[in-house]
């Protein structure tokens, strides 16, 4: 053998230990086939590539051409000008070796995010309402659908875990596993807006609050600071409890940051009935640290908790009309909407299966709020009230083509009370845009409460048919510390 050809030998052999030239551009799950983009945007993609390598994209929707290099730990990212709704499209993105999304959407994202009501699928445990005709009929290719595994971890993670690997497009093979909830909304968004949608399905059944919150922002809270420290020290390897203050953001919600979203719905609050004065906290922490670490204040839409459990008789104290008020008290947060189902809830069923109606009334708010149409969103709110003799007379806001019943009955579900604060099942009348109520058992009336219970008895709406919001004008009880 020459001294030359074992000169080249030599060589080879150490260009095949080294390993490649470049390493294959990574993507974060969320940059697959099927994708949409928030359109009108700066959308930030980003993934892994050789450390110093040279990175450039580009979309077929237009001829710019786009290029970062790597950092030291191969991470990068180009925010892409995307246009208005449209596609499918094609995105490009090369080291060397290209990497080409095909049937990529642009359109509206939404983030949608809770406990089970907004995990419950079409299939299993779940089953809404005319749900085999709901899968045969969920042939949707301008909507697209992402969901997030059921995942926790001790830090905030980059790496994502998705079903099927990426997006998927809407159809009867690939929506009985996906929220119901979601994917209404979804629907009547695309149907309306003539529009594709995305949606980021990112829940998991029976957490609380605190697990969907970042640790940072959490420990902010005097009572949850310990817990998160505790949370960051587990050991690597360790399984982290869902439960477990700050697990769910760090593995579910983190790796999405900072993915172009228009906005995001939320479906949460029965595991948090027994701690309603915590939630008047953990609920406007939520939504402001999710959008400062987004960057932008996003609308945020969420459900109101609807009714469950056995009627009473009297009216009394309620766990679950105290969660109710904190979920109403957090519309305090700007761009914030509260969709009310009071009327569609069950007394065994902590799951009411009319999901078709939750994800059209969270949509009313998104058509109505961020895109502009001039159409009712919400029911009646109580806006303030005064005494009059016998009589409290109340004022709402919301009151589109005027209060009525749902029913065409009389009024049901307000309660006053007087001095001794023993509250009485009143009777109540509509006066224009108030409600008159009074007890001939008070007669000296000082507060009333609408719909407080777990399980109401309530029918007041306005004329597009939206229920009134429970409420209550006195503080006297609920809501306060139970250490």
């Amino acid at each position: 053998m020459t001294m030359r050809k074992l000169t080249v030998l030599v060589f080879a052999a150490l260009l095949a230990a080294a390993g490649p030239v470049h390493a294959k551009i990574a993507l974060s799950p969320l940059f697959s086939d099927n994708m949409v983009l928030q359109q009108r945007t700066s959308a930030p993609v980003w993934g892994q590539a050789s450390p110093g390598a040279r990175v450039k994209l580009s979309a077929s929707w237009d001829d710019k051409k786009y290029s970062t290099r790597a950092d030291d730990q191969g991470r990068w990212r180009i925010d892409v000008a995307t246009p208005a709704a449209g596609g499918p499209y094609r995105i490009t993105i090369s080291d060397g070796d290209a990497l080409v999304l095909e049937n990529v959407l642009v359109g509206e994202v939404w983030l949608c995010s809770g406990q089970s009501n907004m995990e419950m699928p079409f299939i299993g445990w779940g089953k809404p309402n005319d749900w085999e005709r709901e899968i045969a009929e969920a042939d949707h290719p301008s909507i697209r659908l992402l969901h997030v595994e059921h995942t926790t971890a001790a830090r905030p993670q980059r790496e994502l875990t998705v079903r099927n690997g990426g997006w998927d497009v809407c159809s009867p093979a690939s929506i009985p596993a996906f929220s119901a909830t979601a994917y209404f909304f979804g629907r009547e968004l695309a149907e309306t807006l003539g529009v594709p949608v995305g949606l980021i399905h990112s829940s998991w059944g029976g957490t609380d609050i605190e697990p969907w919150i970042d640790g940072d922002y959490l420990r902010r809270i005097p009572e949850f600071a310990a817990k998160v420290d505790e949370v960051l020290a587990t050991e690597s390897g360790v399984k982290v409890s869902p439960h477990s203050c700050t697990a769910l953001y760090n593995a579910m919600i983190a790796p999405l940051v900072p993915y172009g979203i228009r906005g995001a719905i939320w479906y949460q609050g029965e595991n948090n009935v027994s701690r309603a004065w915590q939630y008047r906290d953990l609920f406007p922490l939520l939504i402001t640290s999710w959008r400062q670490l987004w960057g932008t204040d996003f609308p945020f839409y969420f459900v109101q908790l609807t009714a469950f459990k056995q009627r009473l008789s009297e009216p009394g104290e309620s766990e679950w009309a105290e969660l109710r008020e904190a979920q109403a008290h957090t519309l305090a947060v700007e761009n914030t909407g509260m969709a009310v189902i009071i009327d569609k809830g069950h007394p065994t069923d902590i799951h009411p299966k009319d999901k078709q109606t939750v994800g059209k009334r969270l949509a009313l708010l998104a058509r109505a709020r961020t895109y502009g149409e001039e159409i009712p969103c919400s029911g009646p709110m109580y806006r303030s009230h005064r005494i009059s003799g016998h009589e409290i007379v109340l004022a709402f806001d919301a009151a589109d083509g005027g209060l009525k019943t749902a029913d065409g009955g009389p009024l049901e579900g307000f309660a006053v009370a007087g001095y001794d604060h023993r509250f009485h099942w009143a009777e109540a009348r509509i006066e224009g845009d108030c409600v008159v109520v009074g007890s001939p058992q008070v007669a000296f009336p000082i507060a009333v409460r609408y719909g407080w219970a777990d399980n109401p008895n309530c029918n007041l709406c306005n004329g597009a048919g939206l229920p009134a919001s429970p409420f209550r004008t006195d503080d006297w009880k609920g809501c306060t510390r139970k250490d």
